[in-house]
């Protein structure tokens, strides 16, 4: 298993204050030095983790493949005065734009690794996060968005037909449904806290045109215990694998429906993320060739951020 990182992602600075900060950040890399050592001591017969850092910006054309060039100039210009927001929610500093770029480009070189087998899994600790990116607007923490560069990436660059996108942050992913909604090629699976920000993802949203039926969405109300959540999930996760059939998986990894984050608080815990880490796996080993790209979205107390991240890692890398 191959993790990427890069230092860029801290110069997007929002402030100390920010949900979205680079605390974030810090606390993912001790979870992937613990998890890389605990790794290290164990049996060699065990493949091996390795990080990977510095991947390099994205290029324009991957991140045009996905974003319009007018929000791609307003993200640009957005942070040549320094501090302010694009939105209500997304902070940007001098150093955003760059760490974006950065973001993306982990993302492709991740897709690169997997699709030119030299691994079969990548965990992607990227900052800032990216669902919330439609193909017009930045919003929501997110200036572009990650795993939908990297979905399009992968079927331009290497062929690929029929790519999953399963989302279980616990916002819904309003930009990467937005950018696939009438999109047969890409399957989008997300599983949320409704009613919740940003007010999409409802059952019924479930594609347009040739992407009708493409797109499934899980409203989960707030109070639903960890068992009720953990059935809707492999519902739907089963639903989507039996129609679609991907060669491709990709994560949108948010760990904010933890029961101690601050802003999510779906009242699930740690090992919980293991568990439905282990559901895609098990589906990415019966229709990708077990190939599957986790890239970071949410997770705001930073001590369940690490400790999630940190089991989701050794989930990722079980088989």
């Amino acid at each position: 298993m191959l993790i990427f990182r890069d230092n860029a992602f801290r110069i997007h600075d929002t402030g100390p204050d920010h949900p979205e900060r680079v605390g974030r950040l810090v606390a993912v890399d001790d979870a992937i030095h613990r998890y890389v050592a605990q790794t290290g001591k164990e049996s060699a017969s065990r493949a091996m983790v390795s990080v990977e850092t510095g991947a390099g910006p994205v290029a324009l054309a991957a991140l045009t493949a996905v974003h319009d060039d007018e929000m791609v100039r307003i993200a640009r210009e957005s942070v040549e005065g320094g501090s302010g927001f694009i939105d209500a929610d997304t902070a940007v500093s001098s150093g955003s734009f760059a760490a974006a770029l950065a973001a993306a480009g982990t993302a492709v070189r991740a897709v690169d690794a997997v699709l030119a087998s030299r691994t079969k899994r990548a965990f992607c600790a990227l900052r800032p996060p990216g669902h919330h990116a439609n193909r017009f607007a930045s919003s929501g923490f997110c200036l572009f968005n990650n795993v939908a560069i990297a979905a399009r990436h992968a079927q331009l660059a290497y062929g690929v037909e029929r790519v999953l996108i399963v989302d279980w942050d616990v916002h819904h992913g309003n930009g990467t449904q937005d950018i696939f909604y009438d999109d047969p090629s890409v399957f989008f699976f997300s599983i949320h806290r409704s009613p919740f920000y940003p007010g999409s993802g409802s059952a019924g949203e479930t594609g347009a045109g040739r992407g009708l039926g493409t797109t499934l969405n899980v409203p989960v109300a707030y109070g639903t215990s960890r068992k009720a959540y953990l059935e809707r999930f492999r519902a739907g996760l089963e639903s989507a694998a039996e129609k679609f059939r991907p060669e491709l998986v990709l994560i949108s990894a948010g760990f904010d429906a933890h029961r101690d984050d601050p802003i999510g608080s779906l009242d699930l815990e740690t090992e919980d993320f293991a568990e439905m880490t282990r559901d895609v796996v098990e589906l990415a080993e019966q229709h990708s060739g077990g190939r599957i790209i986790s890239c970071l979205e949410g997770g705001y107390n930073l001590k369940a951020l690490g400790l999630s991240v940190e089991a989701h890692l050794g989930a990722l890398h079980e088989l």
